[in-house]
């Protein structure tokens, strides 16, 4: 779900469910604490969480992703991020590293290089509204 000004991912997820994906939801209690990730069903109402944030209930099912969208801050096309600095994104991947990692980004996000940190792990590939980065 996006917050502010990021990169909405409703057609990722209008495909996905109409493919017979099950979806999760990150759920977020605060920034040191790892996401879980919820199922989500259709017609569930969210909660508000933090950081602005509407996530599922947090009695909803967890489940192991298959492939997490990351909203993105930065982006090249060596498949490097900038997220929003708390980490959670980058402790989900290690705690997943069998999901595939794609960016959510607006096209005008992408840099030329980004230098990433050695706990860094590169994404799968990248959406934006103007086309599909596999690095």
């Amino acid at each position: 779900m996006p917050v502010g000004g990021e990169a909405d991912p409703a057609p990722l997820t209008r495909a996905a469910r109409q493919a017979g994906c099950r979806l999760v939801l990150p759920h977020v209690l605060d920034r040191a604490t790892p996401l879980r990730f919820l199922a989500w069903a259709s017609g569930v109402t969210l909660d508000p969480g933090p950081f602005g944030l509407s996530q599922t209930p947090a009695d909803a099912p967890e489940l192991a992703p298959d492939i997490i969208l990351t909203p993105l801050v930065g982006f090249d096309r060596s498949g490097n991020r900038l997220g929003q600095g708390a980490g959670h994104y980058d402790r989900a991947f290690a705690q997943h590293p069998q999901a595939w990692r794609v960016g959510i980004a607006w096209s005008v996000q992408e840099v030329d290089a980004l230098t990433p940190d050695p706990w860094d792990v590169p994404l799968h590939a990248i959406a934006t509204e103007k086309e599909w980065i596999v690095p």
